[in-house]
């Protein structure tokens, strides 16, 4: 009988089934056939994910632990240069006997199906605001260009002018700072 069960996420377990103790490890790699992801980063179509799967055979199913490893593709979301970055991701689920009670994952035709497993894991784990280094300064608000060093000083908002009176009093701190540091000395 052959099976009704393929893809590149499928994996035999007929040798393990309900044999509690049995256990098998797969390492593979997957192209995937679309973008995972739909954020400022994802997972491009035709991407290679390296998948290194371990499975157990348990009373209530099949236990099946391992990681996935690839890169994700994108915008810095501060600068917007392209940046690509590696990606692992941990997963690990429970793919239960076929039964009455409803689970999310089943053994099906003495195979378990990890597409939806790996997609959930590896684009959960995508970052929400990824950025092209730890300290990228983004854009110039007034050119838009890309900032690549701080000037140093820090430029002064400009003042509405409903509060410029008060910025006579700002100005005159340092001289009224030194009159009382005056008073404090005599």
């Amino acid at each position: 009988m052959r099976s009704r069960m393929s893809g590149p996420f499928v994996l035999p377990v007929r040798d393990i089934v309900r044999r509690p103790g049995e256990m098998r490890e797969h390492e593979f790699t997957v192209a995937l056939a679309e973008q995972w992801g739909e954020g400022i980063v994802s997972l491009p179509k035709g991407s290679a994910l390296d998948l290194d799967v371990r499975l157990e055979s348990v009373h209530e199913g099949i236990l099946v632990s391992g990681t996935a490893d690839g890169e994700y593709s994108g915008e810095c979301g501060r600068c917007l240069t392209p940046i690509t970055r590696p990606v692992e991701v941990e997963f690990q689920e429970l793919f239960a006997y076929p039964s009455e009670e409803e689970t999310d994952f089943e053994v099906q035709d003495d195979h378990v199906d990890l597409e939806t497993l790996v997609r959930d894991a590896a684009v959960l784990s995508l970052p929400f605001q990824p950025v092209c280094q730890p300290d990228c300064l983004g854009l110039d608000p007034r050119t838009g260009e890309k900032l690549t060093a701080s000037t140093g000083t820090e430029q002064a908002a400009p003042i509405d002018p409903r509060w410029s009176a008060l910025q006579q009093i700002t100005d005159q701190d340092g001289t009224a700072e030194s009159r009382a540091a005056e008073k404090e000395e005599s």
